[in-house]
């Protein structure tokens, strides 16, 4: 029963699906909530790939279009709300580690938000609609699986720099939970979609970047890694041209 809880946490904090109630949620459920995440990870792409079949007999572009909202949606625009704070900080920060924080804790949104949010919307809206045509499907369902495989990663890697969701995930690193769902990813990659492979080089490169440009990693940062990471993967998979 406790699993089956910590199941329906996780669907509630990174999805807009119904779930049934839970009571008495603790904040420090998250350190365990979070070995879920990719597997939400895998509800939410075959959701993205049902949403594409449907639509894609009124062409790719519609396609892409219906995935978008579809994606937005179901996510609650989360992590789009962090890669708009990441981008006020970093960009009103000038290398200053105390304005990038100071930035981040302010609630209003900026110039920079709104063209990364922009740029970000625009280049998934491009990626999906030139997903190769016999190739998208594995592609839809993986890649937001690996994204959230990130944060299991990210988490291990790197110290929290202030309190909130991403001190509460990582209370309880497990190194072995980020290595087991790394594995299962990869052989269904390997099997499917072998070009979603590049998510073993991607995610622990992000992470490294944080490591470099803060010390660590906050929520936001993890919000925003996700978003990119996606868009990442998506756009290895339309310049590859193969998957």
């Amino acid at each position: 029963m406790k699993q089956l809880r910590r199941l329906v946490l996780a669907f509630q904090f990174l999805t807009r699906l119904w779930m049934p109630a839970v009571d008495g949620y603790e904040p420090q459920e998250f350190s365990r909530v979070s070995y879920f995440f990719p597997l939400v990870g895998l509800v939410i792409g075959v959701i993205l790939a049902g949403l594409v079949w449907i639509s894609l007999p009124s062409g790719p572009w519609m396609a892409a279009v219906v995935a978008l909202i579809g994606w937005t949606w179901v996510t609650g625009a989360l992590h789009l709300d962090g890669l708009g704070d990441v981008a006020d900080a970093l960009g009103a920060a000038h290398g200053n580690p105390d304005r990038f924080f100071e930035v981040l804790k302010d609630p209003h949104t900026g110039s920079f938000a709104v063209v990364a949010i922009v740029l970000q919307l625009m280049a998934k809206l491009v990626f999906l609609a030139h997903l190769p045509a016999s190739e998208w499907l594995w592609g839809l369902v993986l890649i937001p699986a690996w994204a959230r495989w990130g944060t299991l990663v990210w988490n291990a890697m790197l110290p929290s720099l202030r309190e909130g969701l991403a001190r509460e995930f990582g209370q309880s690193r497990r190194s072995y939970s980020a290595g087991l769902w790394g594995l299962a990813l990869s052989l269904m990659s390997f099997a499917f979609a072998p070009t979603l492979l590049a998510a073993l080089v991607v995610v622990p490169a992000i992470g490294l970047y944080w490591r470099r440009r803060l010390g660590g990693i906050t929520g936001d940062c993890l919000g925003a890694s996700v978003e990119v990471s996606e868009t990442i993967l998506l756009g290895a998979i339309v310049l590859l041209g193969c998957v």
